[in-house]
């Protein structure tokens, strides 16, 4: 059935909003895409703050030029699955280049990221990158090496006399 004017122009508007709001996005070509196979990924991408929505490619290419983005319609092939990511720019990447590492008929076709549309190189080269959390850790654990160097070795020199106490002891008695 379909689709009249206002219920297009809501979902551009739904688009819209969600471009407006998102950090990254992930275009992805899908064929044999199941049921079982959007709810596995739908609920992976709500563990990752990853919204999934497929929409028709002229209503998807029309939000894109109303949020100032330039996509053709060719740079889109095949039935496209639109990522958005809303916690940082590299989960929606992430999820798909590993969703899509072991199926056929899936394959990325691009993104957004920073306000432009990438290729598909791009995204996979996105989704090679640790994400937020891993890099904050990563920041911690660095600035953290030092302090924990100096703790070391303050308990060092404590450890050392006390094993040079007990050496003394063990002579005496």
């Amino acid at each position: 059935m379909p689709k009249t004017r206002n219920e297009k122009e809501e979902i551009i508007a739904d688009l819209s909003k969600r471009l407006s709001s998102m950090k990254s996005a992930v275009f992805t070509s899908v064929s044999g895409y199941t049921m079982d196979d959007a709810n596995d990924l739908r609920a992976k991408g709500r563990e990752q703050g990853v919204e999934l929505i497929v929409a028709k490619k002229t209503l998807l290419v029309r939000a894109l030029e109303e949020n100032g983005f330039k996509v053709g319609k060719d740079d889109l092939q095949g039935s496209i699955l639109t990522s958005f990511g809303f916690n940082d720019e590299v989960s929606a990447a992430k999820m798909m280049a590993e969703y899509a590492k072991d199926r056929d008929g899936i394959s990325l076709v691009g993104g957004i990221l920073e306000g432009k549309f990438v290729d598909s190189a791009a995204v996979m080269q996105l989704s090679t990158l640790p994400s937020r959390d891993e890099l904050l850790a990563k920041l911690v654990g660095t600035i953290n090496a030092p302090i924990s160097g100096f703790v070391n070795v303050l308990a060092g020199n404590l450890r050392a006399l006390v094993y040079v106490l007990s050496a003394v002891k063990e002579a005496k008695s």
